[in-house]
């Protein structure tokens, strides 16, 4: 995949480091070449687990928080924020979530990088960790996407 790519920054990555978003694109559509898998479908996959990294290194933005909607609601005003008290000149993609009624949210999705698939596979690690199942519709946006969840199902009591 790394030979295929053959990314500028020669796939030496760190934690702190910082690299251009396009050789993210770049390895992902040649792991799309040798496994056979639509691009946006490994863009979700791998949102799906980076939400599960997130819930497990930082436990602390999902203590309050006991449904999707709840932590969606947060993204913007807590996570974001520290963020970027450790990444000043980190290019963050905006999230405006806006719950419509106890079982559906519309979520603006704004970014200068093309993860809205990204986005959708967080949306669904974070119903993942809470044992929730939705019906999430995305259409093109200005700059982004137009994300909405209707929320199917419980797995866990509230």
């Amino acid at each position: 995949m790394i030979d295929r790519a053959n990314p500028a920054s020669g796939a030496a990555y760190t934690a702190v480091g910082k690299y251009d978003w396009r050789e993210m694109v770049d390895l992902v559509k040649a792991l799309s070449e040798i496994v056979s898998a639509p691009v946006a479908d490994l863009i979700r996959a791998f949102g799906r687990h980076l939400f599960g990294r997130l819930s497990h290194n930082y436990p602390a933005f999902l203590v309050g928080q006991v449904n999707t909607f709840d932590f969606l609601e947060t993204v913007e005003d807590k996570i974001h924020v520290e963020v970027l008290k450790l990444y000043q000149d980190a290019e963050l993609p905006t999230l405006e979530a806006i719950r419509l009624d106890g079982s559906r949210m519309s979520i603006g999705y704004t970014s200068c990088r093309p993860f809205g698939d990204l986005c959708i596979g967080m949306i669904e690690g974070c119903a993942d960790f809470f044992g929730e199942e939705f019906e999430i519709q995305s259409k093109p946006a200005k700059e982004g996407l137009k994300i909405e969840i209707n929320r199917l199902a419980l797995q866990a009591a509230e």
